[in-house]
């Protein structure tokens, strides 16, 4: 399960750290706000009478006068978006890495083409964002919070306009999560019917299937998720984020760390590293993420290199946070599949 890249012990905006941004006084309210109410539609977005409503995986239903042109997005749901063909203005959140290049969140996007409001956990540049005339803000949910968006601006950044979030975590899967994206797609003017979208989610049913398929031809191998960061080695559970559920209802089996030793948030064990061997795996799925220890730095950690699955060379990169695209998430199963077909039992 992914921390924050710029801090390892922190969960996905329980703990915001940094400063309050300091803002002047001609930034005032735009766009609207989110609104909130009962007994909502079930119609995800809808349009009538040039009206724009869209109710979100926090349950708001987030009401405009017309569908928004100025959208503002968490980088991760802006590249699914583009992979709809659903632009936006705006970026935050990891986009660009230190070479200049695109960041394994942005995708397919051209980030050339979005100003980017903040790079990193805790940087949102909220002068910036407010120069957008922003209509709407749109990012994914984890745990009931706006991710990427900073605990110590929040209230500023929500007041210039309404916000709406995907489910990636707590009761959702990978296939609700896919839906809910193609649900804000459409609403922001998406062809759910192109041959493009049609292609890529066939691409995903099979892709399903062929994990299905591996777990079956492969049975009993083992499979820990793991993130490295220089002090500790992270152990996810499988219970609380949509991809590793997703992946345990296609018959993958997980190594789950101890209920009693998960982090606040209820997703991973944190582990020294002299401990990091506490849990045998046949197969490690290593977090992707830029700001965490991919296998070249690890080799530095002896106990890493003694974990049977690095031993035997059966390390797959881990697409922590997955763009929920059906042409991205059919990718992340195909690669999946292929891990655990060709693992052997070593554990």
């Amino acid at each position: 399960m992914p921390k924050s890249r710029t801090s390892y012990l922190t969960r996905r905006g329980l703990v915001a750290a940094g400063g309050a941004l300091g803002l002047v006084a001609a930034l005032t309210a735009c766009g609207g706000s989110d609104k909130a109410k009962s007994g909502g539609d079930a119609d995800k977005g809808a349009a009538a009478s040039g009206a724009w409503t869209f109710k979100d995986d926090l349950g708001k239903d987030v009401s405009l006068k017309a569908a928004p042109k100025n959208v503002v997005a968490y980088t991760g749901t802006a590249a699914a978006l583009y992979d709809y063909g659903v632009s936006v203005k705006g970026v935050f959140g990891p986009t660009k890495t230190a070479d200049g290049k695109p960041d394994v969140t942005a995708g397919s996007m051209d980030i050339s083409k979005v100003e980017i409001l903040g790079n990193v956990y805790d940087e949102f540049n909220v002068e910036k964002y407010a120069s957008l005339a922003p209509e709407l803000l749109v990012t994914n949910t984890w745990d009931g919070t706006y991710w990427y968006v900073p605990e110590a601006s929040k209230d500023k950044i929500l007041a210039l306009a309404p916000a709406a979030a995907i489910g990636v975590g707590g009761d959702a899967s990978m296939d609700k999560s896919l839906a809910r994206t193609a649900d804000l797609a459409k609403a922001l003017g998406a062809d759910l019917n192109s041959k493009k979208v049609t292609d890529a989610k066939a691409r995903f049913e099979a892709a399903a299937g062929k994990v299905r398929e591996a777990t079956k031809a492969n049975p009993g191998i083992k499979v820990l998720v793991g993130s490295g960061s220089d002090a500790l080695f992270y152990v996810s559970t499988p219970k609380t984020s949509a991809d590793l559920k997703y992946f345990e209802s296609l018959g993958v089996e997980f190594v789950s760390p101890e209920q009693d030793k998960l982090d606040q948030g209820g997703f991973f064990e944190s582990l020294s590293w002299e401990n990091a061997g506490k849990y045998k795996a046949d197969l490690v799925l290593l977090d992707n993420r830029t700001g965490t220890l991919q296998p070249d730095a690890l080799k530095a950690k002896p106990t890493w290199n003694e974990l049977p699955a690095v031993k035997a060379g059966q390390v797959a990169p881990r697409v922590t946070e997955p763009i929920y695209s059906y042409e991205k998430c059919a990718q992340v199963l195909e690669d999946l599949a292929k891990a655990i077909q060709n693992a052997k039992k070593v554990g």
